[in-house]
């Protein structure tokens, strides 16, 4: 046993160097001698275990985002021996099949249609920029497909004690949604006039770069994540996927197999919606479970509940909610639900509600046609003691459009 450890923080140590020398500017190729000394194969264990290492060692998580590319296709070709049977297509409809299915279709969007406009607009079609703007809406259902992994499937991993993973993933996902939004605004503002041939280069060049990296994400996605979470998964955390992946919606997938799970012995915790009977009794009424839901889930509001423990405890289901929602983040640490950039962010508010510095932060951000304004509240008992945070979200663009007085019924 103390040689399989030892062996195993030995090989750890050794992928930790070698990312750690790619950092220092050596080329893949550099690397790739020693990595096939060292290891007969690499599994996808052990790529979380190695950045999971350098995050504990004080690496910051950007940095290794740096990285992500690169030791991505060091590792490509080992995973795929290692865990090809893991990694074969599940039965269709399956959370990792859909993943997958997606990813065909964002390749389809490139081939049949990106590539071929990109190339005309090189050739000098003016109208090809029409066929872009476009094509660039459709790409930008890519933040579905990443919403699933980052609200779905990452707060399982987390669950199982990978944790690593999923930050660097989720950083190198809004990296590319970046790119994809900035490409959306610089195709609609060169649309509105006629650009200088450098402009159409460098856009032509972002397009590429976008186009590097979501085909790079794709094959981090089907070849270290599917085989990393299919060691550990069970039935029940496809099943809670399987339930969820609706209310996030689907990416450059018209039509798509519904998966039935076969019933087993539940091996992990699995978050449920049952209601129990009884009575919930408030110090100025009283409601029925069932009816306590309805009204909180009538409230033209979002409400999500974290305690005092930083842990989400509980969301409402609003009929006008605004940010997408899934019971797999119950019992989430609250800062895992947010975007490596931002955490930091999360953790000041949280800091000063404890520390009783502020009662309330607050946001407002446009999103289309939505004004959004976020609130964030300290919840504390009678004696002043800190139990947790409520975050309510509401869109107050129609609030804003009010003017003057109704006393009369609408029609």
């Amino acid at each position: 046993m103390n040689a399989e450890i030892n062996n195993s923080v030995h090989r750890q140590e050794v992928l930790r160097e070698l990312i750690a020398r790619l950092h220092a500017g050596e080329s893949v190729d550099d690397v790739k001698a020693q990595f096939a000394e060292e290891f007969e194969g690499v599994g996808a264990d052990e790529i979380a275990a190695a950045e999971k290492a350098l995050m504990e060692s004080g690496v910051k998580v950007e940095e290794i985002q740096s990285l992500c590319d690169v030791h991505a296709s060091l590792f490509k070709g080992s995973i795929a021996e290692i865990h090809g049977e893991k990694n074969k297509t599940k039965t269709e409809g399956h959370p990792s099949w859909l993943l997958k299915e997606e990813n065909r279709g964002i390749e389809r969007l490139f081939k049949t249609r990106l590539d071929i406009h990109t190339e005309q607009l090189a050739q000098g079609d003016p109208r090809a920029l029409r066929l872009i703007q476009e094509d660039l809406e459709l790409l930008w259902q890519i933040d579905r497909h990443y919403a699933k992994k980052e609200y779905l499937w990452f707060p399982i991993m987390e669950r199982y004690g990978i944790t690593a993973p999923p930050k660097v993933m989720w950083g190198v996902d809004d990296e590319i949604r970046g790119k994809v939004k900035a490409l959306r605004a610089n195709a609609t503002e060169m649309g509105a006039a006629r650009p200088a041939p450098q402009a159409v280069r460098t856009f032509l060049d972002e397009i590429a770069k976008a186009r590097e990296q979501i085909l790079e994400m794709i094959s981090k996605e089907e070849n270290i994540l599917i085989p990393m979470v299919s060691e550990v998964f069970f039935s029940p955390d496809w099943r809670q996927i399987s339930e969820g992946t609706a209310e996030l919606g689907y990416c450059l997938l018209d039509e798509h197999a519904t998966w039935k799970p076969e019933e087993q012995p539940q091996k992990a915790p699995i978050v449920t919606s049952a209601l129990s009977g009884g009575v919930v009794t408030l110090p100025t009424g009283s409601f029925s479970p069932e009816i306590l839901t309805a009204v909180l889930n009538t409230l033209p509001i979002d409400i999500t509940f974290v305690d005092k423990n930083d842990e989400v405890q509980y969301f409402s289901q609003s009929s006008e909610r605004v940010f997408a929602r899934t019971t797999a983040i119950i019992g989430r640490k609250v800062i895992n639900c947010h975007p490596p950039a931002s955490m930091h962010v999360v953790e000041k508010i949280l800091d000063d509600f404890k520390s009783g510095k502020k009662n309330m932060e607050e946001f407002y951000i446009h999103m289309k046609d939505l004004y959004i304004h976020i609130r964030y509240y300290a919840v504390r008992d009678a004696a002043g003691a800190y139990l947790g945070t409520l975050e309510v979200t509401q869109n107050i663009a129609p609030i804003q459009k009010i003017s003057g007085d109704k006393r009369l019924l609408s029609d």
